[in-house]
């Protein structure tokens, strides 16, 4: 990251301006979360730890949930990505800007950093890597409550949730809906005997809506 170099505003500031907004100048609303992230994280290994760097990089920065969210849907539907195929949906969401499409090769560059996606048997292609097991439930319901925060709209369903591509590196535990009200920061509304919405609560100011999706779009790289 600009080794040897001097530029105006290099990839090293860079990053550490995004490592900054993730876990030390975060938004008033994600102090708690964070607070909380930073005390489980004391009694699990260190390799354990990437479900709390993954939930709170999707809740600092949308566009890194948006990229996540395209790239799990396509694993679903062919089982192998193309960054070409990442990027055109991504400015589907978002429009045809160029920096849509540079931001997105660099999120999908830190997806294979991380290990969540593996360099497929096609050459230029991606393949998702082995899903990591969430057994542990506080984990767990802390990762889904980092998710809803990022996602548009004021509820989501508890089962899309649980399954919700954005979250592919993962296999969680099975957990009650109730469960991700322990925080206080989250209330489970129910429609019928099946239909489970989970939603901030008003108090609680973490929504993101789609404004903030359009504006997060330059932050990898700003």
């Amino acid at each position: 990251m600009s080794v040897g170099r001097e530029p105006k505003r290099g990839s090293r500031e860079k990053t550490i301006t995004l490592l900054l907004k993730t876990w030390v100048r975060v938004p008033k609303a994600l102090l708690a979360p964070r607070d909380e992230a930073l005390s489980l994280v004391r009694n699990v290994r260190r390799v354990d730890r990437l479900p709390f760097h993954w939930g709170m990089t999707m809740a600092a920065y949308p566009f890194w949930r948006v990229v996540a969210d395209v790239t799990g849907r396509l694993f679903r539907l062919q089982g192998t990505i193309a960054p070409l195929q990442v990027q055109r949906r991504a400015k589907e969401i978002l429009g045809e800007r160029e920096v849509v499409a540079r931001s997105t090769r660099y999120v999908l560059r830190a997806f294979a950093d991380w290990g969540v996606i593996d360099d497929s048997h096609r050459e230029g292609e991606y393949s998702p890597a082995p899903a990591i097991q969430i057994t542990d439930v506080k984990t767990a319901v802390w990762l889904l409550e980092a998710a809803v925060p990022s996602m548009p709209g004021t509820s989501v369903d508890f089962d899309s949730l649980i399954k919700g591509p954005s979250l592919f590196p993962f296999q969680i535990a099975s957990i009650r809906p109730e469960q991700l009200t322990e925080s206080g920061r989250f209330e489970i509304v129910r429609h019928g005997l099946e239909n489970v919405l989970v939603r901030a609560r008003p108090s609680g100011g973490q929504g993101l809506n789609n404004r903030d999706l359009g504006t997060a779009a330059k932050s990898p790289q700003s």
